[in-house]
């Protein structure tokens, strides 16, 4: 069995209060998600395991923003999710590396039209460690689409947010059907 942990959407314009779309920039700060988060990288990489970073962000032509989209519709005019700014950059609380891998996504999915999937097979991950921002989102859609892919999916419950507490409690109980949830506290005993 090889595992990767998969870190998403911990940019400054979601999960910092001065953000574009702080949207879960409450609930990152209250619940200490960007502290979880950094135990569970801190575990993969005790582990040598892989750690893949993922950001949405459009290119400053925003050529590739889906227009008509409810949720990305008006970024290009709010200059939100613009690669090579402020925004898109990972939050400097996370604890990521500059030799780690990023993978840009232009939508909820970071599987979709992305080189996710390829970086996990070329490596024979079987298991895929999930956290990140917004569980009723980004995460629930990862984990939907990895667990339709055959890979063994498992979530860092307490390294996600979303929006609400509600909203994130109510994604985890729908996830852990398909999906097992740890804590980033006891990933040391896997």
């Amino acid at each position: 069995m090889n595992k990767a942990l998969v870190i998403i959407d911990f940019i400054n314009d979601i999960v910092d209060k001065n953000g574009k779309i702080p949207s879960c920039a409450e609930q990152v700060s209250t619940h200490h998600v960007i502290n979880n988060a950094n135990i569970a990288i801190q575990w993969a990489k005790e582990n040598s395991l892989p750690c893949i970073f993922v950001k949405v962000g459009f290119q400053p032509n925003y050529l590739e923003l889906p227009h008509h989209s409810p949720m990305f519709g008006k970024a290009q005019q709010y200059r939100a999710l613009e690669l090579g700014k402020w925004g898109t950059e990972f939050h400097p609380d996370l604890h990521v590396a500059t030799d780690d891998t990023v993978v840009i996504k232009s939508r909820v999915n970071p599987f979709y039209n992305t080189e996710l999937d390829s970086i996990l097979r070329v490596n024979a991950i079987t298991d895929v460690y999930f956290c990140g921002v917004s569980t009723c989102w980004a995460i629930q859609s990862a984990v939907r689409d990895a667990h339709d892919r055959d890979y063994s999916v498992h979530i860092v419950s307490d390294a996600c947010t979303s929006a609400t507490e509600q909203d994130h409690q109510r994604s985890l109980a729908m996830l852990s059907r398909i999906a097992t949830l740890h804590q980033a506290k006891n990933l040391s005993q896997i």
